[in-house]
């Protein structure tokens, strides 16, 4: 008879929590929450996206978070020129992410190792200063954004409206890299981190696979920057930076590499931990920095337990020890002495 993990309660009561909490925010007169865990969906959202490069492919981008400042300028450049269609922004944020994730995928993809992160961190940087050379969209200083997205059926103006339509969105992503995972190509997508020249003798090709995954992982992160544009109203090459690309990373390894809720898990306890000691001192980092070793020194696996937890009783029963076979009686035929 199967019987069902717990780990499979984890993301319906993850997400029912995260549902509540602008009503808590509401109750307590404190809509700050709602901005500050607006922004944890956002980078949650990023880190599923990397997730699936990282996580299930193994490989090491240093450079994802040039996608989340591709998408926030898709936002701000469109609507400096006054155009604030929700729909179409979103259509140039994907097609964009989507083209330069190809581009920077078919040549990263043909190295690998420190390669492959060196040639990912360069792209993020020359993405970082071209933004900053182009003084017309504020260049170093950032764009303000006025105009919120309009999707007509509802509009992102506030904090609230940006939180609903990041939970929606890391909710179906959540999903999606469930089924991913446990789907043929997510199998093979996996096989290439484990054994690369295997997966080819198979007849699969490693670099296609890689490449449409990347593609698949650029284009969610540039909604992710779609996103956390109008919930700053603000679009920025400091987006760019690659500090920002390893707090997702660190975000992915503390949650768990590979795990659905891991993302989610590592993004809410990086923020909360980076608000925390930002109260504490000026000089949080001196203190984040040491936990965060700790944490992936004390725990294997880090977070991801949550997402694998099972009561005692669903533990598969040892398997028998067969008897020690019976000593076998030597008879003596009648009319026989020994």
């Amino acid at each position: 008879m199967n019987r069902v993990k717990f780990g499979s309660w984890v993301i319906p009561v993850l997400f029912i929590i995260l549902a509540a909490v602008p009503f808590v925010a509401q109750a307590l007169g404190e809509p700050f929450y709602v901005t500050f865990f607006a922004r944890v969906l956002v980078y949650a959202l990023a880190a599923c996206a990397l997730n699936i490069v990282l996580g299930f492919a193994g490989l090491v981008s240093f450079g994802h978070a040039m996608f989340i400042g591709l998408g926030c300028y898709a936002v701000g450049i469109l609507s400096f020129y006054g155009i604030s269609d929700g729909w179409l922004q979103l259509l140039v944020a994907v097609a964009v992410c989507a083209l330069v994730a190809l581009v920077v995928g078919s040549v990263c993809l043909r190295t690998s190792g420190i390669g492959f992160i060196m040639i990912t961190l360069a792209f993020a940087q020359m993405f970082y200063f071209l933004m900053v050379s182009m003084t017309t969209f504020g260049g170093d200083d950032g764009l303000n954004i006025i105009e919120p997205s309009n999707f007509r059926l509802f509009e992102l103006t506030g904090s609230t409206e940006v939180y609903w339509a990041a939970w929606a969105v890391l909710l179906v992503a959540t999903l999606f890299l469930a089924r991913l995972k446990k789907s043929p190509f997510g199998m093979v997508l996996q096989a290439t981190h484990i054994n690369p020249r295997r997966v080819n003798a198979f007849g699969y090709s490693v670099f296609r696979v890689q490449l449409a995954a990347y593609v698949m992982s650029g284009v969610l992160t540039g909604i992710a920057g779609l996103l956390l544009a109008n919930l700053t109203a603000f679009a920025s090459p400091s987006y760019m930076s690659w500090p920002v690309s390893g707090e997702l990373i660190v975000m992915l390894v503390i949650g768990g590499l590979g795990t659905i809720t891991g993302p989610i898990i590592g993004a809410i306890a990086f923020l909360v931990m980076e608000e925390f000691f930002k109260g504490l001192t000026q000089h949080w980092m001196l203190i984040m920095g040491p936990v965060i070793v700790l944490i992936a020194l004390a725990c294997r696996d880090n977070f991801a337990w949550l997402a694998r937890l099972r009561p005692a009783s669903d533990k598969a029963p040892e398997p028998p020890v067969p008897a020690e076979p019976a000593a076998k009686v030597a008879t003596v035929p009648a009319g026989e002495t020994r």
